[in-house]
């Protein structure tokens, strides 16, 4: 039976002030279904005090629904949020407004908090407001990783074909050049060793892009990223960043990642080498290196049959100059550089190697906090990963005690 085809209950609902709006269906045990949404609800009073709010809320703002109900939406959002304009425009107009890619973040936020809104008055309340919140920032993710992909398999066919087509006819170039320089004067010498020069630096740079080229399958064991980061730090106040100061924010119980140890050691190190040009001469330079775990997040890749969680988060930060909003983003593309005497394959690297891992990675820059965060899959050994199929697979059979039996047993 209905609402509308029950008086009784039609009538609870149109008397129910708007702190209960959303606990109202609880009567067909559908105040559940609010909770389980990945979607932040809130409903908000004419005053703009919020009186209701579902538990992604709760988990987007870092707040717990006691404290939250209560605030003024307007202290949770940036002063000026477009967010605030569109509840009023739901009010005079009366009917519902979406907008989309809103930035809510806020100071105390770590990185942008881009969301798609839709508000809509809330019916039998005078003012009230219900806004509804889907984040898009894992969305964003995803499909700029996608895009680094492609990337990463455009610099694989590239390098390929500059090994096979560029390399061999330097090596005649050089070797004609040197042959010259036995046979002309001075003046023109200085002209064969600069041709042996530049030679050997597009070698150099074809053989920097031939690690793209490497299709060989990849060797993961069981690593200790914290073991790498060591190492990585290591290295680095030996050399270029011996003038910064490195903070360390590790999460002690974090499980291994499944890894090529080497290529993660590469990954760090060019990213740390990044943070400190990007620190400069400064002399309150700082990069952190930080661990988490933080489970959501999978990604189905090419080999696999199923998604695969990515739930370890390993973060490069600096307080250096930033990234340029006009290169921010084709950041992982082949060739994209802001150094005078730089390749542009540094990061496209990292993106390939990231990606043979299954992983994500994705740089958020903002003025003296740039963040580079990778997302990768935790080690499993085999047993673990029967199990675990072992698992899904019961998941996905029908419980015999919840099927609804056959006229023939009823009958039986």
């Amino acid at each position: 039976m209905t609402a509308e085809s029950n008086p009784h209950r039609r009538k609870s609902a149109l008397t129910t002030p708007v702190g209960a709006r959303l606990r109202v269906i609880a009567d067909d045990n559908r105040a559940c279904i609010l909770e389980a949404l990945p979607n932040v609800i809130l409903a908000i009073r004419p005053d703009g005090v919020i009186v209701d709010a579902n538990a992604a809320a709760e988990s987007f703002f870092e707040i717990g629904k006691p404290i939250l109900i209560g605030q003024e939406l307007g202290r949770l959002v940036p002063f000026g949020s477009p967010l605030l304009a569109l509840i009023e425009q739901v009010r005079e107009r009366g009917s519902a407004i979406n907008e989309y890619r809103i930035d809510l973040g806020r100071p105390g936020m770590d990185g942008e908090r881009r969301v798609d809104v839709h508000c809509a008055p809330l019916p039998d309340s005078e003012g009230g407001v219900l806004v509804v919140l889907q984040e898009r920032t894992i969305a964003d993710k995803i499909d700029r990783q996608l895009t680094h992909r492609g990337a990463a398999r455009t610099v694989s066919g590239l390098a390929a074909m500059l090994a096979h087509e560029i390399k061999n006819p330097l090596s005649g170039i050089r070797g004609a050049a040197q042959l010259l320089e036995s046979s002309v004067g001075d003046a023109d010498r200085a002209l064969t060793r600069l041709i042996c020069e530049e030679t050997d630096r597009i070698v150099r740079l074809v053989d920097r892009m031939e690690v793209f080229s490497d299709s060989r399958p990849l060797e993961r064991e069981k690593v200790n990223i914290h073991v790498v980061l060591d190492h990585v730090k290591r290295v680095a106040r030996s050399g270029f960043a011996r003038h910064i100061r490195f903070i360390e924010n590790y999460d002690p119980s974090l499980p291994p990642v499944a890894a090529n140890r080497d290529q993660l050691v590469q990954v760090f190190l060019n990213l740390v080498k990044n943070a400190a040009e990007a620190i400069g001469d400064a002399i309150d330079g700082e990069i952190e290196l930080s661990t988490a775990f933080r489970p959501g997040v999978s990604l189905r890749t090419l080999g696999e049959k199923r998604p695969v969680g990515l739930p370890l988060e390993f973060c490069v930060r600096d307080n250096g100059r930033g990234v340029p909003e006009d290169i921010a983003a084709h950041l992982f593309d082949p060739f994209v550089t802001t150094k005078t005497s730089g390749t542009g394959l540094g990061l496209a690297l990292v993106a390939k190697i990231v990606n043979d891992h299954g992983g994500i990675v994705e740089c958020e820059s903002h003025p003296r906090r740039t963040t580079f965060r990778i997302l990768m899959p935790m080690y499993r050994n085999k047993e673990e990963e029967k199990r675990a199929d072992e698992r899904r697979t019961r998941k996905q059979q029908p419980a015999a005690e919840g099927m609804e039996p056959t006229p023939r047993e009823r009958r039986s």
